[in-house]
């Protein structure tokens, strides 16, 4: 092995930005594309995409990869060490704030702790990890927090009951629901308005600096949050944030809460198809009990399907970098502003140190293999990694436990019924319907006494 980071050839970037990086800008990086992703499905990029890299990975003896970009010089990560120096090493030498995410997310979060200066990101992190409860498995209002994924899976099941059928669409507009009444309060659950201007500048921050601004549109998201943000009970987001930072600091980092809560819904509704289609998941889904003593459990196997989802299928495609000051890798010095990238589906497929590779495994979040692979990103790793990881999980967990009870079929349950797993799956055309009857009876949804 070597550590010394090689320039790729003119033909070998060639293929790396039609195979690897390119299918990935045409998905979208902020917000995912339809068309696109139903295109990336049909061709399984991330297959190709991976093997690519490991023949580049063999022909160079493991070196990190660098790709030229016109004036941007990218440095991509083939080993798990390279993704340990990087993330352990940020925020300094190796900032989050990269010029690709700092033109994509100032469409519609330019005061986010992501792309904060280093002075700004030092105030600005402490405040998301207290008012996100960052430390612990279940957040301090955890219990109204799953009370209000009661309500909102109930009325799911109903309307799938009653119609035979689930899609992204209807499985979406209840994820979003409970959404924005854990994050902004019961005010806002049906502010579909807001989330429709988010998506808006979302699809801006797709073409990151190559889209003008529309301060306009983000000025109407930043009125209608700081609106609901003024009213927000206890029990949500908002109210915490507002309390331990003021209204003001709370308003700055919703857009990026409710972001990164979307990827989190996709990666559900994957770990929902899977368990529809394997019905050993599903049994332990149904064995987990949904409380605990006086509030709601932490659900350790629907935790691990979430994760093992995002594992397989990551809701972030690259992992982004730029170095902050010239930076010695190897017998090489690259300069300030060099960029640096961890390719997520390379790493949590790598077949070469990891034997579940393409198989679906949530046994390995609770055993500890997964947590002591630096390859193994979900949720990023080190200093920056995401503060909203067991806020996320502990929805995410919840709904799916208790959306597996209606006992869905996949329409494309064949593909995930055994191993190997498709590296690529669509979720935008997952299509449910109803095994026989119901697994639902009425006590099973029956509310907890925070409902």
């Amino acid at each position: 092995m070597t550590d010394t980071p090689v320039d790729l050839t003119a033909s070998e970037t060639g293929r790396v930005l039609r195979d690897v990086l390119g299918p990935l800008v045409a998905q979208g990086a902020i917000v995912r594309r339809p068309r696109a992703t139903a295109w990336a499905e049909r061709r399984q990029v991330d297959r190709t995409s991976r093997r690519v890299l490991e023949r580049l990975r063999a022909r160079y003896d493991g070196a990190p990869l660098v790709v030229r970009l016109g004036g941007r010089r990218l440095v991509l990560a083939t080993r798990p060490e390279h993704v340990e120096r990087v993330l352990a090493g940020s925020p300094d030498p190796f900032t989050p704030a990269s010029w690709e995410k700092r033109g994509a997310l100032a469409h519609f979060q330019p005061d986010g702790v992501l792309i904060s200066p280093l002075p700004e990101r030092l105030v600005r992190r402490p405040y998301n990890e207290a008012a996100l409860d960052m430390s612990e498995p279940v957040h301090r209002d955890g219990d109204a927090f799953v009370a209000a994924v009661e309500r909102e899976t109930r009325a799911l099941v109903a309307t799938v009951e009653a119609s035979g059928r689930l899609d992204w669409d209807t499985f979406a507009a209840s994820w979003w629901r409970t959404v924005r009444t854990v994050v902004l309060g019961r005010a806002a659950r049906d502010d579909e308005r807001l989330v429709a201007i988010l998506d808006a500048l979302r699809r801006d921050g797709n073409w990151s600096w190559f889209r003008p601004r529309r301060p306009w549109l983000r000025a109407a998201l930043e009125r209608r949050i700081a609106e609901h943000v003024a009213v927000a009970e206890p029990g949500t987001l908002a109210a915490r944030g507002r309390d331990t930072g003021g209204a003001d600091a709370v308003r700055r980092q919703i857009p990026h809460w409710l972001f990164a809560f979307d990827a989190a819904g996709a990666a559900t509704f994957r770990a929902l198809a899977v368990a529809a289609a394997r019905p050993a998941v599903r049994d332990r889904l149904l064995a987990e009990p949904t409380t605990a003593g006086e509030g709601p459990a932490v659900l350790p196997y629907a935790r691990g399907c979430v994760l093992e989802s995002v594992r397989l299928w990551p809701t972030t495609l690259a992992i982004l970098r730029d170095a902050t000051a010239p930076v010695r890798w190897g017998a090489r010095t690259f300069p300030a502003g060099t960029g640096f990238v961890v390719l997520s589906a390379f790493f949590h497929r790598d077949a070469d140190r990891l034997s579940f590779a393409d198989a679906f495994t949530p046994e390995a979040w609770l055993d500890g293999r997964a947590d002591a692979d630096w390859g193994l990103v979900p949720f990023s790793g080190g200093p920056v990694s995401c503060p909203g990881r067991n806020v996320v999980l502990l929805l995410a967990s919840h709904t799916l436990a208790r959306v597996a009870r209606l006992d869905p079929a996949v329409a494309r349950g064949r593909y995930l019924a055994r191993d190997p797993l498709p590296p690529t799956m669509d979720h935008l055309g997952l299509r449910f319907g109803l095994r026989g009857e119901t697994a639902r009876r009425e006590g099973e949804l029956a509310p907890s006494a925070a409902a």
